[in-house]
């Protein structure tokens, strides 16, 4: 049935941008935390460059999948996937506004100080924590609508 596959796609994709989201907060940016200040700065300016590439399509994917998926269905399962979406979509809303002008500013960080980077830094961690309650929010919207 296609309503199957849509929220197949949908659950991975939501599945797969929770995890990351996840694993930034959790693994990734606690270790850069801990390199001298130059270095964490490269790190922090090579990976942002590459999930550049990659979150758009991403964050994308969920957010128009579970749209399509709802479309197709009734009842609770479409309001609880529009709710996901609407998760998703606000998730995309905080990123814009807020975490992408820093991560523009973190690519083009120099010689800045390492308070400023910190101030930095933290901002897009507290934007960052309020995208992955949202994230997480969405995933349980997503699974439950897979199940009902």
């Amino acid at each position: 049935m296609v309503s199957d596959g849509l929220q197949l796609v949908n659950l991975l994709a939501a599945a797969v941008l929770t995890g990351n989201e996840l694993g930034t907060w959790a693994v990734v940016h606690p270790a850069l935390h801990k390199l001298p200040f130059r270095d964490e700065v490269r790190a922090e300016q090579a990976i942002t460059r590459r999930y550049g590439y990659f979150m758009p399509g991403l964050m994308l994917l969920t957010i128009v999948s579970g749209f399509v998926a709802a479309g197709t269905l009734d009842g609770e399962a479409q309001t609880l996937l529009f709710s996901a979406s609407g998760c998703f979509t606000a998730m995309l809303a905080i990123t814009l506004v807020g975490n992408v002008p820093i991560n523009v500013r973190t690519l083009g960080f120099g010689e800045g100080t390492e308070a400023e980077w910190r101030r930095l830094r933290r901002r897009w961690d507290l934007l960052h924590l309020g995208r992955i309650v949202l994230d997480v929010a969405g995933l349980v919207l997503v699974a439950l609508a897979a199940v009902e």
